[in-house]
């Protein structure tokens, strides 16, 4: 197979260049393509992917910004590839990546996959901590990467593989964001396309954000899951009620404790306590503590963000493209 990467750029040169640097230094004996979708950035990455046209096989193409999904389709419609392996820009790849990914599809060929990510040693505390809470099986870090043994497995396109067919007879992408991955892998399956995760298939996934950032973007998670329940009833789930049931107990658990019952208290900060333990004994002391308040974030921005859509979109029967506007891209 001929592979092809499609990466999406949106004023970010500088994720590129580490981005480029870890794809130079893959071990793989035949030539891959790098496709780099600039998407109406300001800061231009151009100069940036000039740089290793020697060591690397590089298309850059700038369009008018439209989303990371319409961009990945512009690539992919671009790529020369038959296989193509998309990636978020803030990724760095392992050496070892693209041979395990070869080796897994020469012998049990599929048309989509996903692999986890992972934090780097040289991750800031707030990085790794957020990693944790995004990752860990303990939080929902399962349904990310971190098992395939929670029902058929979503790739995520910060790190996905998606061969030529696939995109041909599902046109790729849609126009929502975030959310637009788990669309199209549920569209995939109405196809009859499967999809795996390739545990060694890992990234390094940066996520240079900070805390408000990182409840502004699982916020819309939240909202997204409620969107993609009505377009596709079929995936619906009692576990995405999760984190909104853990945000309502905690709440009560808070109010029964002033009133003088404990118990329902106490099981919060054993489970915390658990998470506090684990993620210290990976991670250290101070990043063990922040992963506790990662969690409590993810949780809060994911059960409040879908308790606000199931609101407006079940309840009060609003239109998806009137009540969230901001998550759609024309």
């Amino acid at each position: 197979m001929h592979y092809s990467f499609i990466i999406p750029v949106f004023n970010r040169p500088e994720e590129i260049e580490k981005l480029l640097i870890s794809l130079s230094q893959l071990v793989f004996e035949r030539d891959f393509e790098v496709v780099i979708i600039e998407d109406g950035s300001e800061l231009s990455s151009e100069m940036v992917c000039s740089r290793f046209r020697e060591s690397l096989t590089i298309n850059y193409f700038y369009k008018p910004n439209s989303g990371p999904g319409d961009s990945r389709n512009f690539g992919m419609k671009k790529a020369t590839g038959d296989y193509f392996i998309i990636l978020d820009s803030d990724c760095v790849l392992p050496s070892h990546y693209l041979k395990v990914v070869d080796a897994y599809l020469l012998n049990n060929y599929v048309d989509c996959y996903g692999g986890p990510d992972a934090a780097h040693e040289s991750f800031s505390s707030l990085q790794k901590a957020i990693n944790y809470s995004m990752t860990s099986f303990l939080t929902t870090g399962g349904i990310r990467g971190g098992s395939e043994k929670l029902g058929k497995f979503q790739p995520r396109s910060f790190n996905m593989g998606l061969s030529k067919k696939a995109f041909q007879e599902t046109m790729g992408f849609g126009n929502i964001h975030p959310g637009e991955d788990p669309d199209l892998t549920i569209r995939l399956w109405q196809r009859g396309f499967d999809t795996v995760l390739i545990k060694e298939a890992y990234v390094y996934h940066e996520r240079r954000i900070s805390w408000k950032l990182f409840y502004k973007q699982v916020h819309k998670f939240g909202k997204v899951r409620v969107i993609l329940n009505k377009w596709h009833p079929s995936t619906k789930r009692i576990t995405y009620w999760f984190p909104s049931l853990f945000c309502v107990s905690l709440f009560l658990a808070v109010i029964l404790s002033v009133l003088g019952n404990q118990l329902l208290l106490s099981l919060y900060l054993f489970y915390f306590s658990i998470l506090f333990i684990d993620s210290s004994i990976k991670n250290g002391v101070s990043i063990g503590l922040s992963s506790v308040f990662a969690t409590l974030i993810q949780f809060y921005a994911y059960g409040t963000g879908f308790l606000k859509s199931w609101l407006k979109i079940t309840i009060l029967k609003q239109e998806e493209t009137t009540a969230f506007p901001k998550l759609f891209f024309k």
